[in-house]
């Protein structure tokens, strides 16, 4: 069986859901009404209509309900610009809780029936207290959603240690998984303050040229091993990946080769993660 679907996001730099279109005559840039987890909600088409079979569904497809009317649209505009109003008295009962949450932004479904509020938080929260204080200060039903320190990245933004904004308020729409090898992989410093973005955790542009540098380490010798040079034979003392270059000390005199003009067997993949530090490591969670 075959299932005509779009891909809808909720917000810009939001994940991309796939959605069965039932038939609906939707296209690229169509606002919808669609029926999601936390209730119906109002989303953008950002693909064209395609075609996928059901042994490639992950999950099942939730049909969209109706492509958006004007009174959808005046509805989602009405509360998005509620949304400052929320968060800044939400700030004043958190503070009123005495509670240790940052917050970083918050919605309502389309239909009204449910606010949600994203905050960080470097532990678990009890916001029993604070839940009750904003069921009656905004009379719907109140959700609380912690996320990461990724996430609130993304929605606060800020200028990464490129100089330029960050990745995840530009573009990136989901998180790929960044370790510590990667950064091995790339010969980087792995100072934390040298490799870790504003949020603290590993940065996102490492994960970009990890594929590139695995192929070119596959090409080189490891580091300390024995090669023979036109010069004779000695030992890699300096590796560079981008010009296929090694540094090779031969009787104390050291000179730079083409990776052709040498001959080696040892293969310069260092698969072996040997960083046994736990603040490192920790930037990976």
């Amino acid at each position: 069986m075959e299932h005509t679907v779009v891909a809808i996001q909720f917000n810009r730099l939001g994940k991309k859901y796939y959605f069965d279109t039932a038939h609906i005559n939707v296209k690229n840039g169509d606002k919808v009404v669609v029926e999601t987890a936390r209730g119906i909600e109002l989303g953008f088409v950002v693909s064209d209509r395609m075609t996928i079979k059901n042994d490639e569904l992950v999950s099942p497809l939730k049909p969209i309900v109706r492509i958006a009317n004007e009174e959808d649209i005046k509805n989602y505009e009405d509360n998005t610009e509620k949304e400052a109003i929320v968060l800044k008295k939400t700030d004043e009962l958190v503070k009123k809780n005495n509670l240790d949450m940052k917050l970083l932004n918050c919605e309502y479904t389309l239909d009204k029936a449910k606010l949600i509020i994203y905050f960080n938080a470097d532990g678990r929260v009890d916001f029993r207290e604070l839940v009750k204080d904003l069921a009656n200060e905004f009379h719907v039903r109140i959700e609380l959603r912690q996320v990461g320190t990724r996430d609130g990245a993304k929605v606060l933004g800020g200028i990464g240690p490129c100089g330029r904004q960050t990745c995840c308020t530009r573009f990136l729409t989901e998180f790929q998984p960044v370790s510590i090898k990667m950064a091995k992989n790339q010969n980087l410093s792995l100072n934390p303050n040298n490799i870790s973005g504003i949020c603290g955790k590993l940065l996102c542009c490492i994960k970009y040229e990890d594929d590139t540098y695995k192929d070119l380490r596959r090409k080189m010798p490891k580091m300390d091993s024995i090669v023979d040079t036109p010069e004779g034979r000695g030992r890699v003392v300096q590796l560079n990946y981008i010009l296929q270059q090694v540094t090779v000390d031969v009787e104390g005199t050291y000179r730079s080769h083409d990776i052709n003009d040498i001959r080696f067997t040892q293969s310069g993949a260092q698969d072996d993660l040997d960083v046994d530090d736990k603040d490192l490591l920790k930037l990976e969670e």
